[in-house]
């Protein structure tokens, strides 16, 4: 993301969902409990997009309108009574928009699963870590929602208006009760679930962290991508780099934020998001103990020079 001159770039500040979710009135509805997560929204209106970080594994169910998902040079367009599962740890643009012919109307649910709770199903679905997986990774591909699983919906409905009042572990049943219920409606389904606690396969380090340089991907998020555990992936990259990665990370982002302090006209805070820091005052913070200057000063001596 560099540019000459006075060149703008697109710098939304990323999302990081769920836990950075929060609740519209009368268009959303977030039900939060012991770390499990589930989105309603339904609205009227022409549609919006912008840019995800995904925290946990998500499962998209549309049941009206369109939500298009773009990741890496992949794209998948959700529609009406269509699910889609994506896996956690990577950056997601979306579009999403009203149902063409019924007021625009967009209806979709978002669940958010943790690698707890599908060690939870693995358990349950009689598919432990001993279990043979498939030799390669499950596709991404879109579903259909059956009537079955409309019906799910319908049954927890009641949840978000009582989430004070339902025991936590009720809505973790709830929410294996779904799993299950998908995996054994779908073999691949089921391949592509167990797959989402553990990439089937490594991949290259330096490919994975120059990805995500720029995204608020922690070191277990790089770590997890990368198919390694996190003592794994720490002593790989340190063989690669000679350095530990929070160092060698943080020092390739602060190289990002001076090339565009010096060629765009970016706002400082828009630096502070585009080169993968999350707060602007840790970034300036940051980036005044690695130079000397404060982002804006630093600007000002590239100025002065030229």
């Amino acid at each position: 993301m560099s540019g000459g001159g006075s060149q703008q770039l697109k710098n939304d500040k990323m999302v990081k969902v769920p836990y950075g979710l929060t609740s519209e009135v009368g268009t959303q509805r977030i039900l939060r409990l012991k770390g499990v997560t589930v989105l309603e929204t339904c609205i009227s209106g022409l549609g919006s997009q912008g840019r995800m970080f995904l925290e946990d594994h998500l499962l998209l169910f549309v049941l009206s309108g369109n939500y298009r998902v773009r990741w890496g040079n992949r794209q998948v367009t959700v529609r009406k009574n269509e699910m889609v599962l994506l896996k956690r740890a990577m950056v997601v643009e979306y579009e999403k928009s009203g149902e063409d012919g019924e007021e625009h109307l967009l209806n979709y649910w978002m669940f958010f699963l943790s690698d707890d709770l599908l060690k939870e199903f693995a358990a349950i679905s009689n598919s432990g870590p001993g279990e043979q997986r498939e030799a390669s990774p499950a596709p991404i591909s879109i579903r259909p929602v059956s009537e079955r699983l409309s019906r799910y919906l319908e049954s927890i409905e009641p949840y978000f208006s009582e989430d004070r009042d339902i025991d936590d572990h009720l809505v973790k049943f709830k929410l294996l009760e779904l799993l299950y219920g998908l995996a054994a409606a779908d073999g691949h389904l089921m391949n592509q679930l167990l797959q989402l606690r553990h990439p089937v396969r490594m991949a290259s380090i330096a490919d994975i962290v120059e990805t995500n340089i720029t995204t608020p991907a922690t070191l277990a998020d790089l770590a997890y991508l990368s198919g390694r555990s996190l003592s794994s992936f720490k002593r790989d990259f340190y063989a690669i780099y000679q350095m530990p990665p929070y160092q060698w990370i943080r020092k390739r982002r602060i190289d990002k934020a001076k090339e565009l302090l010096a060629h765009t006209v970016l706002p400082v805070t828009d630096i502070c998001y585009s080169a993968g820091f999350e707060n602007p005052a840790h970034f300036s913070r940051i980036f005044k103990q690695d130079t000397g200057y404060s982002p804006t000063s630093f600007r000002q001596m590239i100025q002065s020079k030229e």
